[in-house]
């Protein structure tokens, strides 16, 4: 076989690879010209630097200042998400914006990524930021995922497994453990299917700096591994709520990320990882209508509720 042809036949299977991923994770798409609006939008510009002020941009994109330091994670600010082919992305579309446009970003000093999926780790964006700030961003990512976005122009690119500390200009992380799964193609080996050492991971981090810590919880369903951070005084838990039906083996519901945020001892709490992509057959707005109703039954604050909706610590900011 020639080297075109081979060429061409891989790219045709990568197209396939995108097609499945649209059917099994776009869920129903919405109808032609269907767009939610967007309510809030986030003043970075504003934001104090001896605060921690964080702003839900869309799915489970989170612009956190940490007292002066900007971490951005799962950056997802194009229009789909997919297979990255030919300069675009074959697979689910928006259903909303993102509250902030990838030239209205600060420029982060760290991208935290939780794992491989392409609708946390997507390529364009990615690209976009390590061409825009070259040498300037440091990357954390989880075990066997860094291939994806090796040949980028990064600060540092830093691989961390389940337990595995580092320290990044000041900032601790640890990544924790999640019940999720990892490959991005269908064919690849990852952890859900036993493969340990040879198989893609996924993580949560705990994030802590000048006695402040920050979970984010990534992608996961209901697991009693955050349990381990209830001694860790906990500021904030960023958890995902989308995607649960019919997915529960991977995706937890609003219900259970409450609970599990309540067990880690979690101060106030931000959702992620709904109303931005359909990923799932329920309806749009039912993981926050659940969030909220189900919110007053745990012992935490509920810091935002709507993509684009901005909060600090010293006080909740909507704007």
């Amino acid at each position: 076989m020639s080297v075109n042809r081979r060429n061409f036949l891989n790219k045709l299977s990568l197209i396939a690879a995108g097609t499945v991923f649209s059917f099994l994770y776009g869920g129903k798409d919405t109808k032609a010209g269907t767009r939610l609006e967007l309510k809030y939008k986030p003043e970075p510009a504003n934001w104090d630097n001896s605060d921690i002020t964080l702003s839900w941009v869309g799915h489970s994109t989170v612009l956190i200042n940490f007292m002066g330091k900007w971490i951005l994670t799962d950056p997802v600010l194009f229009e789909r998400v997919g297979v990255y082919l030919f300069g675009t992305s074959y697979g689910p579309s928006r259903i909303s914006p993102p509250a902030l446009h990838r030239n209205e970003m600060p420029r982060p000093d760290i991208i935290l990524i939780s794992h491989a999926h392409m609708d946390h780790m997507d390529y364009p964006t990615l690209k976009f930021f390590a061409k825009k700030y070259p040498g300037k961003i440091d990357v954390i990512t989880s075990y066997l995922t860094g291939d994806v976005i090796e040949d980028l122009p990064w600060k540092s690119l830093n691989i961390m497994d389940w337990g595995d500390e580092l320290n990044l200009d000041g900032i601790n992380f640890r990544a924790l453990e999640v019940k999720h799964f990892g490959w991005r193609f269908p064919w690849e080996k990852d952890r859900s299917r036993g493969f340990f050492k040879d198989g893609r991971s996924y993580n949560a981090y705990l994030i802590e700096y000048k006695n402040k810590k920050i979970v984010f919880g990534g992608d996961t369903a209901m697991t009693d591994k955050f349990d381990a951070l209830k001694n860790e005084n906990v500021d904030i838990a960023i958890m995902p709520i989308g995607a649960y039906n019919p997915w529960r083996r991977s995706h937890c519901n609003p219900e259970e990320a409450l609970l599990m945020a309540a067990r880690m001892n979690a101060k106030y709490f931000v959702p992620i990882h709904t109303k931005t992509f359909r990923q799932g057959s329920e309806p749009v707005d039912e993981p926050i209508e659940w969030l909220q109703k189900s919110a007053p039954k745990y012992p935490l604050e509920l810091a935002l509720y709507e993509i684009g909706q901005t909060f600090s610590l010293k006080g909740i900011s909507y704007g």
